[in-house]
Formats: C-alpha cells, sequence, structure tokens
C-alpha cells in the first residue's frame, strides 16, 4: 500500500505542479505578456480567464479517461493522463508572446491551458482509485488521501521554483524568460512520474470486473441516466473546496501584490506556508474520516470555510505577513477537512462498473463550478480601494451551497455503516453499505 500510495501521490504531486504553475504565472506575469494593449486589471482577467478554460476541460478530460479507466482499467489511465499533462505544459514555456507573434500567442496559450486540463481531468480518477480499491476498509480514507496531498506538493514545487527565481532575477530577466523555466522543468517531472509508475498493478476490483464480464459498456451514459442527482450533489457539494483554495493560492498573491503593494517574493512565501501546513493536516483529516465517517468531517469543513471569509478578508487587508498566512490557512485548514476524506467518498459513493467515470467526473464538475470562475469573479469584486468584502460574500455563498448538497448526501464509510446497521439505529442502513 505504501508503494502504490506514494507513486499516486507523485503523480498526481507532478500533475497539479503542471496546473498550478500556469496559475501563479497568470497572477503574476501572464497579463502584460499575452495581453499587453488591455489595462493591467483587464489584462489580469484575460490572464485569469485562460487559466479558467483549464477547469472547464477537466469534465471532459474526466469523461474520456474515465471511459478508458472503466472499460481498460484504471493503470493507462495514470499514464496517459500524466503524459498529455506534462507535454501541454512544457509547450506552455515555448510559446512566443504577443509581441512576437501578435494575437496567436494568447490563442496558443488557450489551446495549452485546455489540454493541461483534460489530461489532469483524467489523473485525479486513476490516482485515487489506485490506491481506495487496493486499501482495506478500515484504512481506506487514510491512503486515499495520498492522492490528495499531492495537490499541495505540486504547488509547493511550482512555487518554490517561481519563488527562487523571482528572489535570484531581475524583474526584466524574469519577465523575459525566467517565468518560462518552470513550464521546461515540467517534462523532467513528467518522466519521472512515468518511471514510478511503470509497474503498478492493476486494481483487484477492476480485475474481478474483467473476468466476470462486467464492465459497462458505457460508463458516462450510465452515470448521466442513473445518477445525475448523485453526480450534481457531488459536483455543487466541491464546489466550496475549490473556490477556497484558488482564491488563497491565485487570487490572493494578485491581489496583494497589485492592490496592497506587498512583494512577490513575501506573499508567495505566505501561500506557500499556508499551503504546507495544509499538505501535513490532509491524513490527519482523513484518519478522522475513517473514525467518525466521511460526511461530518465534510460538513465540518463547509461550515468552517463559510464562517472564515470575512476574517480571510480582513486579515489580508492588513498587509502584514503573519497576518496573512494567519487568514490563508484558517481558510486552507476549512477546505482540508473535506477535501482529505474525499478520495475515498467520493469512489464509495458508486459501484465498481462505473466508479471511475463518476467519481472523476463529479470531482472535476466541483472544479468547473467553484473553481473556474474565482479568481475572475474575485478579481473583479476587489477592483476598488476599500476591503473587497464582496469576496467574501461570495466564498461564503459557495461554502452555503456546498453545505447543502453534503448534507443530502449520504454516509459511505463501510465499517460506520455496517456498525449502524446491526445496531438498528437507521431504517435502511443495510441497503446504504451498498454504492449510492
Amino acid at each position: 500500500m505504501l508503494r502504490l500510495a506514494s507513486a499516486s501521490l507523485a503523480g498526481t504531486a507532478i500533475e497539479f505542479y503542471d496546473f498550478f504553475v500556469y496559475g501563479t504565472a497568470a497572477a503574476l506575469v501572464l497579463g502584460p505578456l499575452f495581453f499587453p494593449s488591455f489595462s493591467p486589471l483587464a489584462g489580469t482577467l484575460a490572464a485569469f480567464g485562460t487559466f479558467g478554460v483549464g477547469f472547464l476541460a477537466r469534465p471532459l478530460g474526466s469523461a474520456v479517461f474515465g471511459h478508458i479507466g472503466d472499460r481498460h482499467g484504471r493503470r493507462p489511465v495514470l499514464l496517459g493522463s500524466l503524459l498529455l499533462t506534462g507535454l501541454a505544459t512544457v509547450a506552455v514555456g515555448c510559446v512566443p508572446t504577443y509581441a512576437s507573434i501578435g494575437t496567436a500567442a494568447p490563442v496558443l496559450l488557450l489551446l495549452l491551458r485546455f489540454l493541461q486540463g483534460l489530461g489532469l481531468g483524467g489523473e485525479w480518477g486513476g490516482a485515487v482509485l489506485l490506491t481506495a480499491e487496493h486499501a482495506p476498509e478500515a484504512r481506506r480514507g487514510l491512503w486515499s488521501s495520498f492522492p490528495q496531498i499531492g495537490p499541495a506538493v505540486g504547488f509547493l514545487l511550482a512555487n518554490g521554483m517561481i519563488l527562487v527565481l523571482s528572489a535570484s532575477l531581475s524583474e526584466a530577466q524574469f519577465t523575459a524568460w525566467g517565468w518560462r523555466m518552470p513550464f521546461w522543468a515540467a517534462g523532467l517531472l513528467a518522466l519521472a512520474g512515468l518511471w514510478l509508475r511503470r509497474s503498478v498493478e492493476e486494481t483487484p476490483q477492476f480485475r474481478a470486473l474483467a473476468e466476470t464480464g462486467r464492465r459497462a459498456e458505457a460508463p458516462l451514459g450510465e452515470v448521466v441516466r442513473g445518477h445525475w442527482r448523485l453526480l450534481l450533489l457531488t459536483g455543487g457539494a466541491l464546489a466550496v473546496g475549490y473556490a477556497v483554495f484558488y482564491a488563497v493560492t491565485t487570487w490572493s498573491l494578485a491581489y496583494a501584490t497589485e492592490h496592497l503593494g506587498v512583494s512577490r517574493t513575501v506573499m508567495l512565501a505566505c501561500v506557500m506556508a499556508a499551503v504546507a501546513l495544509k499538505g501535513l493536516v490532509t491524513p490527519l483529516a482523513a484518519v478522522a474520516g475513517d473514525r467518525f465517517g466521511r460526511r461530518p468531517l465534510c460538513l465540518v469543513g463547509c461550515t468552517v470555510c463559510a464562517l472564515w471569509m470575512f476574517p480571510l478578508v480582513a486579515l489580508l487587508r492588513t498587509a502584514d505577513p503573519l497576518l496573512m498566512t494567519l487568514g490563508l490557512l484558517g481558510a486552507l485548514l476549512g477546505m482540508v477537512t473535506m477535501f482529505a476524506v474525499v478520495g475515498a467518498y467520493l469512489p464509495e459513493l458508486y459501484s465498481p462498473r462505473i466508479r471511475c467515470t463518476g467519481a472523476a467526473v463529479g470531482y472535476n464538475l466541483g472544479g468547473v463550478l467553484g473553481g473556474a470562475l474565482t479568481p475572475i469573479v474575485a478579481t473583479a469584486l476587489a477592483d476598488g480601494s476599500g476591503p473587497p468584502w464582496g469576496v467574501a460574500v461570495y466564498l461564503s455563498g459557495i461554502a452555503l451551497v456546498s453545505l447543502g448538497c453534503f448534507a443530502l448526501l449520504p454516509e459511505t464509510n463501510p465499517v460506520l455503516v455496517r456498525k449502524r446497521a446491526s445496531a438498528g439505529t437507521e431504517t435502511g442502513a443495510a441497503e446504504a453499505a451498498a454504492p449510492a
């Protein structure tokens, strides 16, 4: 399990490195380089617009790779998605700026960002099922949290590299070529990830499906026809996690550097410190999910996010590094309380024959609802001299919607469901042991 979980973590870290390095570059340099005729605000909005395209591509990627995962196995998904995302990211670092090729530059940027999202949309389902379908029931939450640590590791890798370059290069050097280096490094990371995953075994549940001939012929159609309500609920439930994460890691970076005069290096360090602590807390929250259930952790996380958004804005507005870090950390702790357990929660909601498609599409639908528009909306709401309370209202509203969606989802922890069934505390609890 440790070897499988480590391979899963490494792959998601590399793929999210590719995804996050674009988000940081969009916040710092892509606006002036690829949209120079726009005002500073409009340029940032346009850069975040190309950032959002990656989220729109993710459900499509999850549908394509989910079909492969449910028909041909989880292992091909792990290799194909990693290769696609790595190649697209390297290519972003090679795109000439608007000054060199005109409007073709942002068009190429848009296309490559779409391919990035396509690959990442397939990655999560394969990586999570690799651990969830191998793990023992009593520790499924813990082992399935390893892929959920990957985004924190990928973010630290991406921003650590940009932080080093930002601190060691002049502004002119960083703008001219320094920002490209993290994209080029993605090629080496992708090769390392492919090497780590080369010997990963197929999951026992898929092997059983293949041997009995019970694989779904059209997984996406089966999910949409028979589980559309579940799909919408999971997408709405996960929206707040994406909204909070990208508000912290992308919008706050742009806001603090442009509106508060905080240096790029200081703000990157604040965000990275908060994300590092979030990564450390992830397995602890997952263990709590194994003990107390997936749903209670998700409800607590949504509540924390709903209550913390106004303190987040107030602390960010101080421009004090320690206070800003505290504000960012509080938001991420609320987010990770729920996202630490979704690696086990979402697969448990679906039967094995459609699990790769259902879990991945639901997860990435949450990305569209919560992550695609958040940097754009938050940037527009924060345009002014006063505190951006509109951003806090927007994020708290998403948190309340997600809270309602989680309230409508069932508990899936198989150990707890069986205990409740045997104790006779829930009507129909025996049926709840099956996928929702």
